[in-house]
């Protein structure tokens, strides 16, 4: 599972729990250098699976419903309904309604993708959406990487970490220096797999340290 935040362009929020706007832009080039396109969400829009309505990305904590979803040409356009006599629900209503909550993000597997400028761009062309979520901040603190026990070469092990947030030179960087010791101690243990386990703890660490760094830059 990957995440992509935006913020919350709120249009309407009534009485009732319900509420409207955009959880994707489209051409909008973000933090990690991803950037979504026109017709990203075509296929999750005309299957049948129904999109959740979470609370910080967490499956345990429902929080409403979506009516309603389309691409146009801004974005991804939703509307929904806060389940008001859900506790977290309730809470949501009113950091909305108080303008204290102003960012949405989606939860989703990439599909198809393409490099452009030169290859410091991710465009992602088609995407598998599970869930949207209202969220505090702007960068996602539980971003997971999936796969990891099919990394074997640098280029896969760069991808991995572009796919937990960071962009192309942070990736790069880390890769180049990284990778060497991972696959170093992967030939010493002589198992078939890298230890994923493990692996996840160093992308969470990294992860720390990529939101430390940039915080201190602002």
């Amino acid at each position: 599972m990957q995440y992509k935040n935006a913020a919350f362009d709120l249009k309407e929020l009534n009485q009732t729990g319900g509420f409207e706007g955009y959880a994707s832009v489209f051409h909008n080039v973000d933090g990690g250098m991803d950037v979504m396109r026109p017709g990203a969400f075509t296929k999750t829009l005309k299957g049948e699976r129904r999109v959740k309505m979470l609370w910080q990305h967490d499956p345990h904590q429902v929080i409403g419903v979506w009516d309603e979803m389309a691409e146009d040409e801004r974005g991804l356009w939703v509307k929904g309904r806060l389940l008001l006599d859900v506790q977290k629900g309730m809470e949501a209503y009113a950091l909305l309604k108080n303008g204290a909550l102003d960012g949405m993000s989606i939860g989703y597997r990439t599909i198809a993708a393409s490099d452009e400028a030169d290859g410091r761009v991710r465009a992602l062309e088609e995407v598998e959406l599970f869930e949207i979520s209202l969220v505090t901040f702007p960068m996602n603190e539980r971003a997971t990487v999936t796969g990891v026990k099919s990394i074997r070469t640098i280029r896969e092990f760069e991808k991995a970490l572009r796919d937990a947030g960071f962009s192309q030179r942070e990736a790069k960087a880390v890769a180049a220096e990284g990778f060497k010791g991972f696959a170093a101690h992967r030939d010493d243990v002589a198992v078939d797999e890298p230890d994923a386990e493990a692996l996840q703890g160093v992308f969470a660490s990294l992860n720390r340290l990529q939101e430390n760094l940039r915080n201190a830059g602002n």
